[in-house]
């Protein structure tokens, strides 16, 4: 067996005799869900100490008992370790390693308490009681029946898992999803994975094109085979789709096929995948046409979903459009002198002309950057509104976003999620062209974000009849979803838009507000040290690398901030422009967990999914989960580690929401999140790490979005020539999408 990655360049001193040795699993000290790589103490029988054994394990917990064939060796950092060849669980043997097993959190409803209590009452016939006679477990103080019912279904769905987890390690996948498979597809797992492991990657989070591939290579599936093929196509425009694109030209389409299906042994035939895209617009699998503009020597292809929603999405858009609204326009004016006259203020003349087109536009358009008076005019045209004696509804695509909306106007705000009510029944949205909104106009704001399939599920429920305002700001980077629905509607030129470009005079003495016009504008922003903290709202620590970087923020929020009265856990946010990199937010993470949310003596933590969570840890929802009504972006916070029930308790705003320990896949640490991520939101200090590292996803509206989420104060970390790198690259707009031609 070869060392594993994790030594390599450690120097380790091996034996060569191979041995078998067998105890109790004391305690996980690593394990890497992908690879199955851990690194665990174990107690043997005839040893005072625990030892160390590393090796590779589909599952592994504290309180098992293996037998396990390997050999010795030093590691001269770490000691002596027993290298793990091949690994057999047993019954415990010991009572003390029964009630290891048992409470380790393998079956729901059955915590260490608990499992000492059963153990005591049973002994060495535990697990027989569990399986075969599981009522008798009301013998036991303190067990009510709904705890025994609990116990019983975990262990029979707990022996059904590891049918599904054999089948998947038989065919050299990790069993890193083995719950989450079993939990979609229920007794019928294995089949399904069977006749189509492809289905996999579309149908369970996290699991990808090549897991799914894997699979079904083991499963005897050709690397040439058409049906291969087919998958192969679909999975590149969903990745596509990921990068924020309705459609691939069929060039670029069949060019990352041949690229990314290809196998050392195996080429891929281009001209046989150009007729296989031919075969699957036959037969509806794709939609084909001729493309637009530059690409209008090219034919495009769409995923189905993604052609009929942009079809349609244009088709009701132009049809808002068509409809006149009659005002008597001296009358709106009118009512403008008396409003600003009764409050003291005063409009622009950009912001007056868009209150005057808010009453007689069906659709508006106010876009403009951080100082310029978008929220001063939203609120005017909705008092403009609420006096033409319309009923008004407010909407925003987060619930951040939501929050901020209803602040500002004084007014409820919902997410669009929300407002238009998702029935988990029919798993569609209960508002829609059938049963339109009951509102006379409409305001939603932070328009950037909504990506090609949320703008078609609001626009199709809002009545012919009401009136839109859509607010945003242009500059920002684009939804995290596909398309870009904000540019492509006001580069139609159908809608009416007002982009506001006056900078008011007390948001210009903010320099994150005159910064981030330098940045729109392609400038280098005026930036001030961090050793002068009291002269900007703007500041700069210089690193040269990353790892300065992110040893420098950890000293930001651990001393610096403080040492200014700030509290770095209620008020910071770091954002990062990728996952990756030692500034990246899966390592700042880690950093920022250890500063921010340490573990207390006596408190409990739960490792999933490569990270290490703990009541009061900041996460962030990674994908729309209907069910829960929590939302791709949406940030809590931990409440409740319950390792006997296996449940996780998260609060979001004003909401908690319980999570299974099969669903933690759904969550990730939020100390640190993407920019991408942040959109919608504010924060009042924002810390922004800007390095060569991710020099592909360095651009212009990456920093200026980052810099505009800040409220109080923004610190951006990294040499100066990232941060002239990112302001020099324009990428906002590399889509693929059609809307804009289609209007």
């Amino acid at each position: 067996m070869s060392v594993p990655q994790e030594d390599v360049g450690k120097r380790v001193v091996q034996t060569n005799s191979t041995e078998h040795i067998q105890g109790i699993v004391e305690r996980v000290t690593y394990h890497a869900e992908d690879s199955g790589y851990t690194v665990a103490r174990m107690k043997l029988p005839s040893a005072r100490d625990l030892v160390t054994i590393v090796g590779s394990f589909p599952e592994i917990h504290a309180g098992q008992t293996l037998r396990l064939t390997g050999y010795w060796r030093e590691h001269l950092k770490y000691g002596q370790q027993f290298q793990v060849v091949h690994a057999q669980e047993t019954k415990p043997a010991t009572l003390t390693g029964l009630e290891k097993y048992l409470g380790s959190g393998l079956i729901k409803g059955i915590g260490p308490v608990t499992a000492k209590r059963i153990v005591a009452h049973f002994g060495m016939d535990t697990l027989d009681v569990i399986e075969q006679h599981s009522e008798r477990l009301s013998e036991v103080p303190g067990i009510a029946q709904k705890r025994i019912t609990m116990i019983a279904q975990a262990w029979q769905a707990q022996k059904a898992i590891k049918e599904v987890m054999i089948f998947l390690q038989g065919h050299k996948v990790s069993t890193t999803y083995a719950v989450k498979i079993f939990k979609h597809y229920g007794d019928s797992a294995i089949d399904k994975v069977s006749q189509n492991p492809y289905q996999l990657a579309t149908d369970i989070y996290g699991i990808g094109f090549i897991t799914a591939d894997t699979i079904a290579r083991s499963l005897g599936i050709a690397p040439d085979s058409s049906f291969r093929y087919q998958a192969g196509i679909l999975h590149i425009l969903q990745q596509a789709s990921d990068d924020g694109h309705c459609f691939l030209p069929q060039t670029t389409l069949v060019e990352q096929v041949v690229e990314r299906l290809a196998l050392p042994d195996c080429p891929v035939d281009a001209d046989k995948v150009t007729s296989l895209i031919a075969e699957m617009t036959e037969s509806g699998q794709l939609i084909s046409q001729p493309g637009y503009d530059e690409l209008a020597e090219q034919t495009i292809c769409y995923a189905p979903a993604f052609y009929h929603t942009e079809v349609a999405l244009a088709k009701r858009l132009a049809g808002f459009v068509q409809e006149p609204i009659e005002v008597d326009e001296q009358r709106v004016r009118r009512w403008i002198d008396g409003y600003t006259q009764k409050k003291g203020i005063q409009l622009s003349e950009e912001q007056r002309r868009a209150v005057e087109l808010a009453a007689s536009s069906r659709m508006l358009i106010l876009t403009g950057g951080p100082g310029c008076g978008k929220t001063f005019t939203t609120r005017t045209i909705v008092a403009l509104w609420k006096a033409m004696g319309k009923s008004i509804v407010l909407a925003a695509p987060t619930g951040r976003a939501a929050q901020r909306l209803a602040e500002m106007t004084g007014r409820e705000a919902k997410t669009v999620h929300r407002l238009l009510a998702f029935d988990p029944k029919t798993m569609q949205f209960r508002y829609n062209e059938h049963n339109p909104l009951e509102a006379d106009a409409l305001v939603v704001d932070e328009t950037s974000m909504l990506d090609l399939f949320l703008a078609h599920s609001l626009v199709k429920a809002i009545s012919t009849r009401a009136q839109v305002l859509f607010v945003g700001d242009i500059d920002q980077l684009p939804s995290v979803g596909p398309g870009m629905v904000l540019r492509d509607l006001i580069t139609s030129g159908r809608l009416p838009v007002v982009r506001l470009t006056s900078i008011f005079r007390q948001a210009a003495e903010s320099h994150i507000v005159t910064n981030a016009h330098r940045i729109n504008a392609g400038q280098f922003p005026h930036l001030t040290p961090t050793t002068k903290f009291a002269s900007s709202d703007c500041l700069w620590l210089e690193a040269p690398e990353p790892e300065l970087g992110a040893e420098g923020i950890s000293h930001l929020v651990s001393h610096y901030l403080p040492a200014h009265g700030i509290d770095a856990v209620r008020q910071v946010q770091v954002l990062c422009p990728a996952t990756r990199g030692e500034a990246g937010t899966r390592n700042m993470n880690t950093r920022l967990q250890q500063i921010l949310n340490p573990l207390k003596p006596g408190g409990v933590e739960l490792t999933r999914g490569g990270h290490t969570l703990r009541v009061g840890d900041r996460v962030i929802q990674q994908v729309n989960d209907y069910q829960r009504e929590v939302f791709n972006g949406d940030l809590g916070t931990i409440t409740t580690l319950n390792l006997e029930d296996q449940e996780v308790r998260v609060r979001f705003a004003e909401r908690e929401v319980s999570y299974d320990y099969a669903d933690l896949s759904e969550l990730s640490l939020a100390w640190a999140i993407t920019i991408h991520k942040s959109q919608g939101s504010e924060y009042p200090i924002v810390i922004i790490p800007i390095f060569m590292q991710h020099y592909m996803l360095l651009s212009r509206n990456l920093i200026y979005t980052g810099l505009t989420r800040a409220k109080k104060l923004a610190i951006l970390v990294g040499p100066t020539k990232a941060i002239a790198t990112a302001i020099h690259r324009v990428t906002d707009r590399e889509r693929y999408t059609a809307l804009a031609n289609r209007l």
